[in-house]
C-alpha cells in the first residue's frame, strides 16, 4: 500500500513538473510572438510591457555574464595589446639607439678610412718623388762616374807625360809624388834652397813604403832629408811643421846635442833596416827633393 502511495505521490510530482514546463514553453512562445509583433516603425509602442518570469531572469543574468565576460576579455586583450605595444616600442627604441651608435661608428670609421686614404696618397706622392729623386741621383752618379773615369784617364796620361819629362830631368814618380836625387853634395840649407828653386822641398818620409822607396834609391849613400831641430833643440820637425816619428831614428840616435841639428838617411849593415842619424847642418851630402802632384 505504501508503494501505491509513493507511486501516486511521484506521479503527482511528475505531472506537476510537466505542467510547469508546458507553462514555461507557452510563455517563451508568447514572448517571441510579442517581439515579432512589435512595430519599430511606429513612434509609440502600443503593446503592453512584458511580464518578467523566471526564465527571463535567467536569460538576463546569462546575458549580463556574457557581457561581463566579453568586457573582461576586451580588457585583457587591450592590456595584452598595450603591453605588446610597449614592448615593441622599447625594442624599437633600443634598435634605434643601436642603429644610431652603429651609424656613428660607421661615420667615424669612414672618417678614419678617408684620413688613412689621404695619408696613403701622401705617402704615394712622397714615394714617387723619392723614386724621381733616386732616378735623378742615379743619372747624376753615372755622369760623375764617367767624369771620374775621364779624369783618371787624363791624370794617368798626365802622369805618363810627367814621367817622361822627369826622366829627362832625373825625377822619379812614386805614390802621387815626384822625387829628385841629386848627384852633387851641399849643406842642408843649400840643398833645401835648390829644392825650392825646383818648386819642391826636401823629402818628408810619411810611411814604411816611402822608407823602402828611399832605401832602394839611395844606394848605400847618405842623403839630406827635410827634418831639423834648429828652431827648438830636441824638437825634430819636418819642413812642413809636422813632428818626426821617433821610430825612424837609427840605434842610439840622435846623439849630437846642439851641434848636430840636421838629419840624413843612413843605411845600416842590414839592408832591410833604414835609419836616420843627426849630423852637422853645414856638412856636405847629397839630397832628395819631393814634389807632390797635388797642390
Amino acid at each position: 500500500m505504501s508503494n501505491d502511495i509513493y507511486d501516486n505521490d511521484f506521479g503527482t510530482e511528475n505531472e506537476g513538473m510537466k505542467g510547469e514546463r508546458i507553462e514555461m514553453m507557452v510563455d517563451i512562445y508568447e514572448s517571441a510572438d510579442q517581439v515579432r509583433d512589435y512595430d519599430f516603425k511606429t513612434e509609440t509602442n502600443t503593446h503592453k510591457p512584458l511580464q518578467r518570469t523566471g526564465s527571463d531572469s535567467v536569460k538576463s543574468r546569462s546575458s549580463r555574464a556574457a557581457v561581463v565576460c566579453l568586457v573582461l576579455l576586451c580588457v585583457l586583450l587591450l592590456t595584452a595589446v598595450t603591453a605588446l605595444c610597449v614592448h615593441i616600442h622599447t625594442i624599437n627604441t633600443n634598435y634605434t639607439q643601436e642603429r644610431d651608435q652603429l651609424l656613428t661608428k660607421i661615420n667615424s670609421l669612414t672618417e678614419d678610412r678617408d684620413e688613412l686614404q689621404t695619408k696613403i696618397n701622401g705617402l704615394k706622392e712622397d714615394r714617387d718623388q723619392l723614386l724621381t729623386n733616386i732616378t735623378i741621383i742615379r743619372e747624376e752618379t753615372d755622369k760623375l762616374i764617367i767624369q771620374i773615369r775621364n779624369l783618371l784617364n787624363e791624370r794617368q796620361q798626365l802622369i805618363n807625360q810627367l814621367q817622361l819629362l822627369c826622366k829627362e830631368d832625373e825625377w822619379i814618380y812614386y805614390q802621387s809624388s815626384f822625387y829628385y836625387m841629386s848627384n852633387e853634395r851641399k849643406s842642408w840649407s843649400e840643398s833645401r834652397r835648390d829644392c825650392l828653386k825646383r818648386r819642391a822641398d826636401l823629402i818628408i818620409i810619411n810611411n814604411r813604403e816611402e822608407y823602402d822607396f828611399v832605401q832602394n834609391h839611395t844606394v848605400k849613400k847618405e842623403f839630406w832629408i827635410g827634418v831639423t831641430d834648429s828652431d827648438v833643440e830636441g824638437s825634430w820637425k819636418w819642413v812642413d811643421g809636422s813632428a818626426l816619428n821617433s821610430e825612424l831614428w837609427a840605434s842610439r840616435e840622435p846623439n849630437g846635442g846642439r851641434v848636430e841639428n840636421c838629419a840624413v838617411t843612413y843605411l845600416t849593415e842590414r839592408p832591410d833596416l833604414l835609419g836616420l842619424i843627426d849630423v852637422r847642418c853645414n856638412n856636405a851630402y847629397q839630397w832628395i827633393c819631393e814634389k807632390s802632384i797635388w797642390p
